[in-house]
């Protein structure tokens, strides 16, 4: 089977995961329920932090769960379908570039933290468990989201170093780790000067 893999199984899990990650669960589900664009509201993003501000935890955690799932659920079946590491790496990049650079949005999206998670989950399960407990940490202990997320992060493809997962997937999570710092600069400058919101639960206030 490993013989048989070309450069078109590769584009074609590629472009598999990107449509998956692309897949806007907080715009979607946010717009079902609520008939409002979750992009028109606090922070204009549409991930999980600003659905629970806008509508409340159980929307946030629906949001969350579909997020985990269009990582997770794209690279189990391409693992299904080949086992092969890199076309696992190679449906996992279109995932989480696709969550962040959205097909469905004019390539805009969210930050990315939570399909990384379904990724995760799947091909580094002991890294999944390493930084949870990170985000989790930071989270309850500052109350920054954004903080969490960062960190926890970074801390990634250390927890992939140690725990001696194959390099291509080390490689995998240092990238996403990469983006996920980048779209977070703006909470960094906020984290910096003191101005960053703090994890609360929103009514649908306009900013």
């Amino acid at each position: 089977m490993l013989n048989e893999i070309g450069v078109l199984h590769y584009i074609a899990c590629y472009v598999l995961g990107h449509i998956s990650g692309s897949i806007p669960c907080g715009l979607w589900i946010v717009k079902a329920l609520y008939g409002i664009d979750i992009r028109d509201y606090g922070s204009k993003n549409i991930g999980t932090t600003n659905v629970f501000r806008t509508v409340g935890w159980q929307t946030a955690v629906a949001v969350l769960l579909g997020d985990i799932l269009k990582g997770l659920l794209v690279v189990i079946l391409v693992n299904y379908l080949f086992q092969n590491p890199g076309l696992n790496v190679a449906a996992s990049l279109g995932a989480f570039l696709g969550h962040s650079y959205s097909v469905f949005l004019g390539f805009k999206g969210g930050k990315g933290v939570a399909t990384g998670v379904g990724i995760v989950i799947f091909l580094l399960p002991k890294v999944a468990v390493a930084v949870t407990v990170v985000w989790l940490a930071l989270v309850l202990a500052t109350r920054y989201v954004s903080l969490g997320s960062i960190v926890a992060a970074l801390a990634a493809p250390f927890f992939a170093w140690y725990f001696a997962y194959p390099m291509e997937y080390i490689l995998l999570v240092a990238f996403a780790a990469g983006i996920i710092v980048l779209r977070h600069k703006d909470n960094i400058k906020r984290l910096a000067n003191g101005t960053e919101s703090k994890i609360k639960p929103g009514h649908m206030e306009k900013k």
